[in-house]
């Protein structure tokens, strides 16, 4: 995606979120693969991933659509949300079946080698890169 000259805000954000976005993506895919219930899969914490996922979609969206919002919070409540990412994740992954966890590591690997830059703006209004 285009990279805009906006005050206070860190030039590697962008990038943090589209990768982020892309992990989370591929993660969600290879969920759907494997082989595992819903009474099985860790509904709380795989509410907070996607939350999490969202706040990352809204800052993309608030990177290219900027007038009006308070940057400088939006900055800090975005990188509170990507900090918070692999704790969320390390935390799905530890309920999860023991036996998926392999198959799941193998499909998010072979999943997220064919994502593009735009699977990160997968469901973001407006322009897409």
């Amino acid at each position: 995606m285009r990279s805009r000259n906006l005050k206070g805000v860190p030039v590697e954000l962008r990038n943090n979120l589209e990768k982020a976005r892309q992990e989370q993506l591929a993660l969600f895919r290879g969920l759907d693969r494997v082989d595992v219930s819903a009474q099985e899969m860790p509904q709380k914490e795989l509410k907070k991933l996607m939350e999490l996922d969202a706040d990352c979609a809204e800052a993309l969206w608030a990177l290219d659509n900027p007038r009006g919002l308070n940057l400088r919070k939006m900055v800090r409540d975005t990188e509170k949300s990507l900090l918070r990412i692999p704790k969320v994740r390390k935390q799905l992954l530890a309920k999860l079946p023991e036996r998926v966890l392999i198959p799941l590591a193998n499909h998010e690997a072979q999943i997220l080698t064919t994502l593009t830059l735009q699977d990160a703006y997968q469901d973001i209004p407006g322009k897409v890169p």
